[in-house]
């Protein structure tokens, strides 16, 4: 069977969370990669002040799934596919080989910075519970405005959808949702409005970067969340990753799309356990871990046993 490594978003960050990595040699050589490359110590990313940054959250979500990946691949236990959520993507190009780290970590420093300069204050996102994508997206009809913009921005789940807009916006969306019937309705601690039109200019301003810098052939299969797809052309993963931040996530759907070519594991690199909890509905209670709550030697245990059930 084969086994999927999935890479959150933002909102899966946690205080400390470079520290918190596995003591290997391979975290350990990714920390100082990162240290030369952004000229800083990876560690003063991810203190709770420094977590406040759109930028520094996006670098250590990168940094943090990039070292557990080497780590897992040190000891057999690479993936055969890879899928990220949002920012997460960004992780999963590196780790099927069509980017560099380096070169990634420019690229998403930037990706960063742009975002929360967009807009700093006055937008934000807001997830949505208990809905259908239909309902939810009516709902989102009825309260756009030129003036007070809202758009569905994630489809994270049969029944979670998350919407990006004006403060004002989501306020309206906050009070038709919950008269609906969701179950919860909770503002998410972000105020940038992303995956969604108000962030074109600066996809647009990204993709000129990322042109700029070399892409690969990915070494295994690289799973779109925004096309719910496979792709494998270099360069229709460089404009994947660049223009993500614009366009809807699916992650239901990509998720369903890397269990039907094959996977049958599930496994979220750091940290949170956000995307574990998304994917176990296809995947199975317990085909779907967060490898922040095992022990590396945990992990690599199960990936392996996962694969020997193949072969057998």
């Amino acid at each position: 069977m084969s086994v999927l490594f999935t890479y959150p978003g933002q909102g899966a960050q946690r205080a400390g969370m470079l520290g918190a990595l596995p003591d290997t040699p391979e975290v350990e050589s990714t920390l100082a990669e990162a240290r030369d490359a952004l000229g800083i110590d990876p560690m003063a990313l991810c203190s709770a002040e420094s977590l406040r940054s759109t930028t520094a959250v996006q670098l250590s979500l990168l940094i943090a799934g990039v070292a557990m990946t080497r780590a897992l691949a040190a000891q057999g236990a690479a993936p055969d596919l890879v899928a990220g959520h949002s920012i997460g993507a960004w992780t999963a190009a590196v780790a099927a080989g069509t980017l560099d780290f380096r070169d990634a970590l420019g690229l998403v420093h930037l990706r960063g910075r742009l975002m929360e300069t967009a807009y700093p204050s006055g937008y934000g996102m807001t997830v949505v519970t208990g809905l259908s994508a239909v309902t939810v997206a009516d709902i989102v009809q009825t309260v756009h405005a030129d003036d007070s913009p809202a758009y569905v921005a994630n489809l994270n789940a049969e029944r979670q959808v998350v919407v990006a807009g004006s403060d004002a916006a989501l306020r309206l969306v906050q009070a038709l949702a919950t008269k609906a019937g969701a179950s919860q309705v909770v503002r998410l601690a972000m105020s940038v409005p992303s995956h969604c039109a108000l962030l074109s200019a600066q996809a647009s301003t990204l993709a000129d970067a990322t042109a700029k810098v070399r892409f690969q052939r990915p070494r295994m299969t690289y799973v779109s969340c925004c096309r719910a797809r496979a792709l494998f052309h270099p360069d229709d993963i460089a404009e994947d990753l660049a223009w993500n931040m614009a366009r809807q996530v699916n992650w239901y759907d990509t998720a369903r799309h890397a269990y039907e070519r094959g996977a049958r594991l599930a496994v979220e690199m750091p940290t949170g356990g956000v995307l574990t909890r998304l994917t176990r509905p296809i995947f199975g209670q317990d085909c779907a871990i967060d490898s922040a709550n095992d022990k590396v030697s945990s992990t690599v245990t199960r990936i392996l046993r996962c694969r020997r059930t193949d072969r057998a």
